[in-house]
């Protein structure tokens, strides 16, 4: 080690090694107090337990969105589709109408399912923790299927992808090797 400690990590630097790890792309939404669609887009979101069966993503604090799912007390987590990164790019705006020309169905608890996606898994909020900027999410499964075939999207080295094209940027970048 050269004595680097956890303390004296630059978040710039902590921000471009964490992007060389590659994370799928979700959608949380439910419905707010006025039954109106909201929604955000992590980059956390991972199977937690299978028994009992929990799933947990991260928000940062500052998210205006995370209250409105946490007073709602449920969750759905849309795993986006590689054709999705425009809507992903508009689920992820602040004060934008997120909703606006979106397709999506109710959820059996009532959660927007957003048309076009990979999979979805409908929760309820089992537990929320405090983990320094951030918050962390645990939803109790409810429901979950499988939609579609297509390839996720992912989130890799600053830029949107799907499997495949990630798959080739990796064998790309070891034939520089």
């Amino acid at each position: 080690m050269d004595g680097t400690t956890v303390d004296s990590i630059d978040s710039r630097h902590l921000r471009d090694v964490m992007g060389n790890f590659p994370t799928s792309v979700v959608a949380v939404t439910t419905l707010g107090a006025g039954h109106e669609p909201v929604g955000m887009v992590v980059g956390s979101f991972t199977s937690v337990s299978l028994d009992p069966p929990l799933v947990s993503f991260l928000a940062d604090r500052s998210s205006s969105t995370l209250p409105k799912i946490l007073s709602a007390q449920r969750f759905c987590a849309n795993a986006l589709a590689s054709d999705q990164e425009a809507l992903c790019r508009k689920m992820a705006k602040r004060g934008a109408d997120r909703f606006d020309g979106v397709v999506w169905e109710k959820s059996p608890l009532n959660n927007p399912i957003l048309d076009g996606t990979v999979a979805w898994i409908d929760c309820t909020i089992d537990k929320v923790v405090e983990l320094g900027d951030h918050l962390l999410v645990v939803g109790r499964i409810q429901d979950l299927r499988v939609a579609s075939v297509k390839n996720p999207l992912l989130f890799f080295r600053g830029g949107y992808g799907d499997y495949s094209s990630s798959a080739q940027l990796l064998l790309d970048g070891l034939r520089g090797w």
